[in-house]
């Protein structure tokens, strides 16, 4: 019994510093937040040279509060063979990410054959809301709001907290998801 007053204790002294470390990020980080936020929103409002939206905004059906911005490099949706993946899917996926100064931070050429493979639901929400409205095939460049990539958490000295992502993505394959017989 002596040594639950000492677990809440330390549950209770943990729970204060991590609380004081977002304060001191939030203040910290407070500019390049700032930065992150305007530019991500610039781009939202970004249009072509013909006045059209240069992204589209992708809004998931489970979350309407939350989304990405996608510019598709090619269009699959004529190709109605094309699958899309669920949140359970495995995926082969080809990207390189950059802040949004063009800075890289990560790339799947780094992975011994180029690709990336992982279970959608095993990324950032930003990556899961992309992919999901991806088809097997389509290239696409996705802009990922801090909050939907990781936020407050300091990742690395070039993915600071409140850091907006850029991916640029291609949807290679979906293992073990039958495929449409052609006829």
């Amino acid at each position: 019994m002596k040594k639950l007053p000492v677990f809440l204790f330390i549950c209770l002294l943990v729970g204060i510093v991590s609380c004081k470390e977002s304060e001191n990020y939030w203040t910290q980080y407070e500019e390049w937040r700032d930065t992150n936020d305007a530019w991500f929103i610039g781009q939202l409002g970004a249009k072509d040279s013909e006045g059209k939206p240069v992204y589209t905004k992708v809004v998931p059906s489970w979350d309407p509060s939350i989304y990405v911005l996608m510019k598709y490099y090619n269009d699959t949706s004529l190709n109605r063979d094309a699958q899309s993946p669920y949140q359970t899917s495995t995926v082969d996926v080809i990207y390189k990410g950059t802040l949004y100064n063009g800075t890289p931070f990560d790339s799947s050429y780094l992975q011994p054959n180029g690709i990336y493979r992982s279970q959608v639901k095993q990324n950032i929400k930003g990556w899961i809301v992309a992919l999901e409205e991806m088809k097997v095939g389509d290239s696409c460049q996705v802009i990922i709001p801090q909050t939907l990539a990781y936020g407050a958490q300091y990742i690395s000295s070039l993915i600071l907290p409140y850091t907006t992502l850029v991916y640029d993505m291609k949807l290679v394959d979906i293992p073990g998801l039958e495929k449409p017989v052609n006829e």
